[in-house]
């Protein structure tokens, strides 16, 4: 049912081509050449999914089920562990899933409708802080009717919320492992999915198996898959030439990407691939900070960031500018920045700052985060400081910290200015503006805008037709640009770096970006 205006765009996001010439899969091949090892540098923070709304995503796609998910191919949510989910009513508020039927998770415990109802519910009750439960806006209560039957009742229409239930964020947890009121903490998982967990070592590694009691879509390629968690993507990339890892995801460098693509002799046995991406990023005032809360300030940087210097130093072409936070290939998407800022103007900035009584450099203090989004972030926010800097008009302090400190302090409201990435749930224009508004933003700064909130969002989400949303998008934009508590810098590409042996890259990413790893497998002959 959804959203033909998107349909363009996520099948871009999916439509990774990973290997060229054609290779025969054999079935009998043994353990070692049917187990696949992935490298990232984008770790976890959490194994419970009622905490992740992060790149926690990438391993529970892998581990746990979802009602609903996005099969290799599709653009649109269709049954996972459900055997039919639809909506009931022509207002969509009431969404009915029937569940697959003998369906356990990986300690015994049957996965009926309670179990559904309790996962989703203790979303909401642990309200984690910067968690998914901001995704579940719309949800009143949930209704069990029998062992099989799950009514999703919604308090507003809301045709998105089926792509809500397909994010891992909604994954399936075993009620007796998981307590209601808390995290689950003791680095464990207990799912149905296609892989089990077999073992994790923090920012290291992942040991992923078989489940042998799986029953859902995913057609598993291999049998076992190892990630392996780096903290700086040149010892990723040495791993990859070294063979010691077959395939890279996330994290790479535009340095690395660009020496894979031209170095061909010295990287003999290697391909690279680009993708188009719909991943962003952008820097986020916090109204806290003295600094930061003066609009004039905030309109002061934004006359000054230079997008394209900052692309073409630091990523090389792998990125490119980003003047909306709904980024292009996304229906929506406008130029709100640029029309409004133009080009760098620091004699602009000035006046502004002039204007607004400030006559000294201002001082302030910019944080990012050292292992999430790959090693240029460092030198992206070194560009930032110098552009503000030769302004004449800033003095930036530059702070990092790895992920999880970074997220504890951003959530805290501690950091006055600081970088966020982010990477589409589904690929729709609520979801790079609704996110980050209101009191629940993903950034862990309340936002509030009653227009976007209570009139903007609502409207667009009575629309079943996600192409005739632009117009309350593109004036969600313009408020956007008006307050500047967001700033856009840029938009990613994708690029995923493996050994020639390796194949199904190309059906590997899911609309939402997140790798299935049961499409990875190794080349028996060429």
């Amino acid at each position: 049912m959804f959203y033909r205006a998107s349909l363009q765009a996520a099948a871009a996001l999916a439509s990774l081509s990973l290997l060229a010439g054609c290779g025969l899969f054999s079935d009998s091949g043994s353990e070692a050449e049917r187990k696949i090892v992935v490298g990232t540098t984008s770790s976890p923070s959490t194994l419970d999914p009622a905490a992740a709304w992060d790149n926690s995503w990438e391993l529970m796609r892998n581990v746990y089920q979802t009602l609903v998910s996005f099969p290799t191919g599709t653009t649109t949510p269709e049954p996972d562990a459900a055997d039919s989910c639809k909506f009931t009513d022509a207002t969509s508020m009431a969404y009915r899933c029937t569940l697959k039927k003998n369906l356990t998770f990986s300690n015994g415990e049957k996965l009926d409708a309670e179990a559904v109802k309790y996962s989703i519910d203790r979303i909401v009750d642990i309200h984690f802080k910067g968690g998914p439960a901001g995704m579940l806006g719309s949800l009143d209560r949930i209704e069990t009717k029998g062992d099989d039957t799950v009514v999703f009742h919604l308090n507003k229409s809301d045709a998105t919320f089926p792509f809500i239930l397909a994010t891992p964020a909604m994954s399936l947890v075993a009620p007796g492992d998981y307590p209601k009121d808390k995290i689950r903490a003791d680095g464990k998982v207990t799912g149905s999915g296609p892989y089990l967990l077999d073992s994790y070592d923090d920012r290291v590694t992942a040991e992923l198996k078989k489940n042998p009691d799986y029953k859902g879509f995913a057609n598993r390629k291999n049998d076992a898959v190892t990630i392996r968690y780096f903290e700086k993507s040149a010892d990723m990339v040495s791993a990859l030439k070294a063979k010691e890892i077959d395939a890279t995801y996330r994290g790479l460098t535009a340095e690395e990407v660009v020496s894979l693509e031209d170095n061909k002799d010295d990287n003999a046995g290697l391909q690279i691939v680009e993708s188009t991406g719909a991943d962003i990023r952008f820097l986020v005032f916090n109204p806290k900070d003295p600094a930061a809360a003066n609009p004039a300030v905030r309109k002061a940087i934004a006359h000054v960031v230079d997008r394209d210097a900052l692309v073409a130093k630091v990523y090389r072409g792998t990125a490119e500018p980003l003047y909306s936070m709904v980024p292009k290939g996304i229906a929506g998407h406008t130029t709100s920045f640029f029309d409004t800022f133009g080009d760098p103007d620091v004699k602009k900035a000035k006046n502004i700052l002039t204007g607004a009584g400030i006559t000294k450099p201002v001082k302030m203090k910019f944080w990012y985060t050292t292992d999430r989004y790959g090693s240029s972030t460092e030198p992206e926010f070194e560009e930032l400081k110098r552009q503000l800097e030769d302004s004449g008009l800033f003095e930036i302090t530059l702070q990092g910290e790895p992920w999880k400190t970074f997220q504890e302090g951003f959530n805290k409201g501690e950091y006055p200015v600081f970088g966020r990435g982010w990477f589409p749930d589904f690929p729709d224009p609520d979801n790079f503006v609704a996110p980050f508004v209101g009191e629940e933003s993903v950034t862990g700064t309340p936002y509030i805008n009653k227009e976007i909130t209570q009139q903007l969002i609502p409207a667009s989400r009575q629309e079943s037709d996600r192409g005739a949303v632009s117009k309350q998008f593109e004036r969600a934009q313009e408020i956007l640009v008006e307050d500047v508590r967001l700033l856009p810098l840029w938009q990613g590409k994708l690029y995923v770096a493996a050994g020639e042996d390796i194949g199904g890259g190309e059906r590997a990413l899911d609309p939402q970006t997140v790798m299935q790893l049961w499409e990875l497998y190794r080349k028996a002959s060429w």
